[in-house]
């Protein structure tokens, strides 16, 4: 396919635009920031006339393209002042559906976060593992954003039958370096109970890009990408006790097994984590 990816400077962008390349896709990294090469366009994604011109073509470097990745943003809650995390993030994200729409793309596969789940879980989940099942607890201007993404998602599938978005609910994102913390986790069940302990590696969040690509169909979906481990050496079921005594367990967990449920990104995307942290200690 020839792809437009956002944000392919991020953490996340540049494994997904090396997995995508090394997948034989020919990606255009749409940026503000970024190294000068023949796929990078500099490109601010608030900006529609920018966004929407570049999903159209870009002279003679491309014309017409078949799907469009988007993960550039303010990655995290508390980086900027709430309400430029709201404008950035909102508008770029509206930027790129709206000019995708226009350019005549059907595809779309875009970061959604786990923040909607109800992170920090202050007040505690509905059951665990958690899944897509219940409605969106977002507790922070970004996980509102997010929330708010989604349903705008909603709404133009709905008026464009043939419109595809697949929305990846990316746990904490984590490249090998991170993994020399992870240990020292163990010291206190609570300091990683913000996303029930979860994260996953990048070219795991990689992987379920291109598997969005490949298989979603028109519609939208929402998904949890997540490890199919946790960041703890603990098994999961102990920390499930101690940490949220009162919130079902819906099933017997396996000894480290994610409380990010996985289970929809594996039915319909074929996705599955290929790599853990403890591959790396």
């Amino acid at each position: 396919m020839e792809i437009a990816l956002t944000g392919g400077s991020g953490k996340l962008g540049r494994v997904v635009l090396g997995h995508l390349r090394e997948a034989g896709h020919t990606v255009w990294n749409l940026d503000i920031v970024g190294e000068r090469d023949e796929g990078f366009i500099r490109t601010d994604l608030t900006d529609y006339g920018q966004i929407g011109d570049a999903l159209a073509g870009v002279d003679d470097r491309y014309e017409g393209l078949d799907a469009v990745v988007h993960l550039g943003a303010v990655p995290a809650p508390g980086l900027r002042p709430d309400s430029e995390t709201f404008r950035n993030n909102m508008l770029a994200t509206y930027s790129v559906f709206q000019g995708a729409r226009r350019a005549r793309i059907k595809r779309i596969v875009y970061a959604s976060s786990e923040t909607v789940l109800g992170l920090p879980f202050d007040t505690p989940p509905p059951y665990m593992p958690v899944d897509e099942e219940y409605p969106a607890r977002p507790e922070s201007t970004y996980s509102l954003v997010k929330h708010l993404e989604e349903q705008m998602a909603i709404q133009l599938c709905r008026r464009d039958p043939e419109l595809s978005i697949s929305a990846l609910r990316f746990s904490n994102v984590m490249v090998p370096e991170d993994y020399a913390e992870f240990p020292s986790f163990d010291a206190d069940a609570r300091l990683r109970k913000w996303n029930l302990w979860g994260y996953v590696d990048a070219r795991d969040g990689a992987q379920a890009v291109e598997k969005a690509l490949e298989t979603a169909r028109p519609g939208f979906e929402a998904y949890i990408i997540a490890a199919a481990d946790t960041v703890m050496s603990r098994s999961s079921s102990s920390l499930a006790v101690e940490v949220f005594p009162g919130v079902e367990v819906r099933r017997t967990l396996g000894e480290h097994e994610t409380l990010l449920g996985i289970d929809k990104a594996r039915r319909l995307l074929g996705y599955e984590p290929r790599h853990s942290w403890r591959d790396h200690t």
